[in-house]
């Protein structure tokens, strides 16, 4: 009783007049940063909680802060969920986010009491489930698509943008348009490939057709139109053309003025970025896509004749594009992307603990994991295998380090051994490899992976001047990684994320930095400066220490799980696992993040994927269809 006086007579400024939930509550659950797990991609996602978009307006903020009624108990106030959790009266994963005994408490407590003494409400979404009209972005040509698109227009291999400066993952991409702005340096360099590629282009006359007819006057307009539709994947005005003819003109060599257009062209932002618009924005979209190139000539058409506007129409282009090589090329790229295969190729590793380990058995990971990826997705398998397989694709080198026999030649596919604690991406090398250090594995790192990569939750980065070292390992006290990290796990601040990420980690410790299976953890602790100063100790010292592989997936019931074959398991079935799937991909496809305006569309292509017994090229073409604009059928074959 005394405890509630006292919390009453705190909340009597609030309580004086009507209270406001956008100036009285909202900020405090800003401030405890509720919002970061309760989203539709937070860890708690999976909870009934779920907050509006940040940018949401006063009338949006307020609704939800009504809405919260449904976690008040109006009978007995002091026992709701909204008044319990966040102060972890109540076991709250994400710990006290809200001081028990303080002001933001306070503020708490007056607004359950506010929606107890409310009516009960009639039903009404919250703002969360709101639909909007899904963002159109601007974005332009990635490294991959600017070196693909000069290939198929000029006939160029030079990969010219591997030499740009190096773009940034955002998103978990590197085609969002959050991290596309174009520095200086960026503009120099597109300057500088456009005059080599002209130049190139010509330097041994038009060895590339690129000039349709004879060299005259005439010929001038006809280049210039044909080349421009191409560059700007859409027909040119008339102005554009009277613009790049004046500049064709310049020069009385037709090869040289030629030179002068493409290079114009080539610098163009009708060329770096995606400024299409109806059939032509389809194309480009489609083909970029599917392709990760500029559209071919029967998309090109399909968009003048309003090809691109119909489901069928869509469709057909679509299955034709995904028989095309390229296509297989293109969601390698996907794939590397999302499962962050390019950190293989700079990860190090100690000599001395991994000697077998070197660049091309890292390039030997990668290659395992797209081979599955290309099975399922090209052989129309389910894809949720991608998880759960217990087969591989291996070369010899890949299967002394897993300890199994390798197929009859390169790269077969080959059984796990009933009593392989492997299965599917979870015991490959590649994912056991770029989610450790050098010279021990990271539990952290491989729970945030999963939760991030498998599971689209965004984790809460540490607070800010928090101290994230371990303990040191000694001879006085030799410990595994498991109990190292229990520092994480005792300190209030850091376990309310820890929690959500090692306890993951922890079921794959019976795998070591390179993806080798272990029955102890190898310890290696070394002389101090001092030690050896003082010669205490000159040597290494090496301990092999029992393993806990027990692992547990916080926010999915019956989740416990001591190896990749057991965790895959877990997620192949868990549709929370299986939704991701398909955010990853229309990230991908649509430059940006999903927004609560998206989320018809994701529900539709998720509930087409599973209809289709999760056939990826089923998920490819409801993408594909959203792309267009179009409605997403849920419909799907067997």
């Amino acid at each position: 009783m005394q405890r509630f006086l006292f919390l009453f007579l705190m909340a009597l400024p609030v309580l004086a007049q009507q209270p406001d939930f956008r100036t009285s509550l909202w900020p405090v659950l800003e401030k405890a940063q509720c919002r970061q797990c309760h989203h539709d991609n937070g860890v708690a996602s999976t909870t009934r909680l779920l907050f509006p978009p940040q940018e949401s307006g006063n009338s949006e903020v307020n609704s939800f802060g009504l809405s919260l009624r449904s976690f008040v108990n109006p009978a007995k106030p002091e026992d709701s969920l909204l008044w319990r959790k966040p102060t972890h009266r109540t076991a709250h994963g994400g710990g006290e986010r809200i001081r028990q005994r303080s002001d933001e408490e306070a503020a708490l407590w007056a607004w359950v009491e506010h929606l107890a003494s409310l009516p009960a409400p009639t039903a009404t979404p919250s703002p969360a489930t709101a639909l909007r009209k899904g963002r159109q972005v601007l974005r332009r040509l990635t490294h991959t698509q600017y070196n693909h698109t000069v290939r198929d227009l000029l006939g160029d291999e030079t990969k010219p943008a591997d030499q740009f400066p190096k773009e940034d993952f955002v998103h978990g991409f590197t085609n969002q348009a959050d991290g596309q702005s174009i520095s200086p340096l960026q503009a120099e360099a597109y300057a500088r490939a456009a005059e080599k590629l002209a130049r190139n282009a010509f330097s041994k006359g038009d060895r590339h057709r690129l000039i349709p007819c004879p060299p005259s006057p005439a010929c001038r307009t006809e280049f210039v139109r044909t080349f421009g539709r191409k560059a700007f994947r859409r027909p040119l005005t008339d102005a554009e053309v009277r613009r790049y003819e004046t500049l064709h003109v310049r020069d009385s060599d037709f090869l040289k003025g030629s030179q002068n257009v493409v290079e114009a062209m080539l610098q163009s932002p009708h060329f770096l970025f995606h400024l299409e618009q109806d059939g032509f924005r389809t194309a480009s979209r489609l083909s970029y896509f599917l392709w990760d190139t500029m559209p071919d000539e029967p998309l090109l058409q399909a968009a003048e004749n309003g090809g691109l506007n119909t489901p069928d129409g869509v469709q057909r282009h679509v299955r034709r594009m995904l028989a095309d090589p390229r296509a297989r090329n293109a969601f390698d790229e996907f794939l590397s992307q999302w499962l962050r295969l390019d950190r293989l190729r700079g990860a190090l590793r100690d000599r001395q603990l991994f000697p077998e380990y070197s660049p091309e058995l890292a390039a030997l990971m990668g290659e395992e994991t797209t081979r599955m990826f290309r099975a399922l997705v090209w052989e129309d398998r389910n894809f949720l295998d991608f998880f759960r397989a217990s087969y591989t694709y291996l070369v010899p080198e890949l299967a002394r380090l897993y300890g199994v026999n390798s197929g009859p030649e390169p790269w077969a596919e080959v059984p796990l051994p009933p009593s392989s604690l492997r299965a599917g991406i979870f015991g490959h090398a590649s994912f056991l490899t770029l989610t450790s250090k050098p010279a021990e594995t990271s539990p952290t790192e491989r729970g945030l992976f999963v939760r991030e990569h498998f599971l689209c939750q965004q984790v809460p980065p540490p607070p800010p001047g928090v101290n994230a070292t371990l303990p040191p390992v000694t001879d006085e006290k030799p410990v595994t990684q498991r109990e190292r990290l229990k520092v994480h796990l005792s300190n209030a601040v850091c376990a309310s994320c820890h929690s959500l990420v090692d306890p993951i980690g922890f079921g794959f410790e019976n795998f070591d930095a390179i993806g080798r299976f272990r029955e102890k953890e190898l310890l290696v602790v070394y002389p101090t400066a001092d030690e050896l100063k003082t010669r205490r100790k000159t040597k290494p010292t090496e301990y092999r220490l029992p393993i806990d592989a027990k692992g547990e997936v916080r926010g999915i019931a019956e989740s416990a799980f001591s190896s990749p074959r057991e965790l895959g398991e877990i997620l192949a079935n868990e549709s929370g696992c299986q939704k991701c799937v398909v955010k990853q991909l229309f990230r991908y496809a649509m430059g940006r993040p999903e927004d609560t305006g998206d989320s018809a569309v994701i529900d539709a292509a998720f509930q087409r994927f599973r209809n289709s017994q999760f056939r990826f090229q089923e998920l490819i073409m409801a993408i594909s269809m959203a792309q267009a604009g179009l409605p997403v059928e849920e419909r799907g074959g067997n």
